[in-house]
């Protein structure tokens, strides 16, 4: 396991890792959302990368086995990004329908992740938050796909923007964090 200080390293780099992700994303399903083939590569990359991003930061912090809610959403998004495949090909309300119950597995964990960083590492509230708003934002997303209106991918941009936001606000507060730390 890490030391704090490192620790606190690693989640700034890391949390400033996912929001500069999620941003570019947005940018590309922004620009190319309305391309067939562009705009399913980048529905079945968003879960890839979260498990990817889970999957390092759990190996970074002790590996899967002291990890068991990144274990576990690494499978998810994994889970998720098979089924993104199969929903392409069938209609954007599966496809949507999909990521809102991702959103709503993988903010349950993450606000669990952050619960238990909390107690070792503080400045988690953001990540609770955004774990919550997560499965909040996955249970509106099924009741989209249930609608009238068909989804695009600029029916995800929100979430993802939300989560980059949430990224970038708690990179920031560690660094703020670790500033006053320095210069108590």
């Amino acid at each position: 396991m890490q030391s704090h200080s490192s620790q606190s390293n690693w989640l700034r780099s890391y949390y400033f890792t996912r929001a500069a992700f999620s941003t570019i994303w947005i940018s590309a399903a922004v620009l190319l959302g309305g391309q067939p083939g562009p705009a399913a590569f980048l529905l079945v990359i968003y879960p890839v990368w979260d498990a990817l991003a889970n999957l390092v930061d759990a190996r970074v912090n002790g590996g899967l086995k002291a990890n068991p809610s990144q274990a576990l959403n690494v499978v998810v998004s994994l889970i998720t990004a098979l089924a993104v495949v199969i929903a392409v090909s069938n209609s954007t309300y599966a496809v949507l329908a999909v990521f809102g119950v991702w959103a709503i597995l993988s903010g349950v964990l993450q606000l669990y992740t952050g619960v238990r960083r909390w107690r070792t590492y503080g400045a988690q509230w953001v990540m609770i938050l955004s774990g919550a708003q997560s499965a909040l934002a996955g249970g509106f997303m099924i009741s989209q796909s249930l609608g009238t209106a068909a989804p695009t991918i600029l029916d995800i941009v929100p979430y993802a923007g939300f989560g980059a936001f949430y990224f970038l606000l708690s990179a920031i507060w560690l660094v703020v964090a670790a500033y006053r730390k320095a210069h108590a």
